[in-house]
Order: C-alpha cells, then sequence, then structure tokens
C-alpha cells in the first residue's frame, strides 16, 4: 500500500462505475485489542462481498479521505482512509491506518469475490 493519490483513487473508482461490484467494508475501534481495556468500547462494522452497483463514486479531503459510492439503493460510506493499492486481479484497495499503524477501516472493491 502507499498513501492515497486522489486522482489515481477517483480514476480507479470511476472503472467500476454502473457495473455490478464486490464490496468489502470494514471499520473497527479496537475490536481486537478491547482485552487490554475493559472499559474500551469496542465498535465494529463489517461487510463482506455485498454485490452492488453504483453510479457515482467521490473521494473527499485533504487525508485522510472519504470515499462515497452512490449505489441503486442508497449510499456506501468510508471515512478516514489514508492508503491505497490496485491488486493483482485490479481489485482497489483502501484502508485507514491509525498513527500506531493499526488498521481502522478497509474498504474493497472488485468485479470478482473477495475469497471467503
Amino acid at each position: 500500500m502507499k498513501p492515497i493519490v486522489k486522482d489515481a483513487v477517483q480514476q480507479s473508482l470511476e472503472q467500476f462505475l454502473n457495473q455490478p461490484v464486490y464490496i468489502h467494508l470494514e471499520t473497527t475501534t479496537g475490536a481486537y485489542s478491547a482485552h487490554r481495556d475493559p472499559n474500551n468500547m469496542t465498535v465494529v462494522a463489517y461487510i463482506r462481498n455485498a454485490k452492488v452497483k453504483y453510479s457515482q463514486a467521490k473521494i473527499k479531503g485533504q487525508g485522510p479521505f472519504r470515499v462515497g459510492l452512490k449505489s441503486e439503493d442508497g449510499w456506501i460510506y468510508a471515512e478516514g482512509l489514508t492508503d491505497f493499492t490496485i491488486d493483482e486481479n485490479g481489485a482497489l484497495l483502501l484502508a485507514g491506518y491509525l498513527p500506531g499503524g493499526k488498521l481502522a477501516i478497509s474498504l474493497q472493491i472488485s468485479t470478482d469475490p473477495f475469497p471467503v
């Protein structure tokens, strides 16, 4: 992964417009480390291989960034994104890392399902 370049991510988002794609969206505030502090409230969202078609996509902000995808039935939204890559299969992988390097959010888009 490398730091987000807005134009490159916007171009990649637009390559998936108006076609069925698979979405992976995951966010956590420390679900994997909640055992260290019992007062820490764990908040997690996880969606894998949700099949959607989006007609509009935007990346906004100066970093960390936010991405919005306008689907047929509503919006998919991810905020706190810092890094991206395009994998060997053409999937767009976006992630947001906390200052210590821990993953806080992940948004992935692919024309093929992600491994389960």
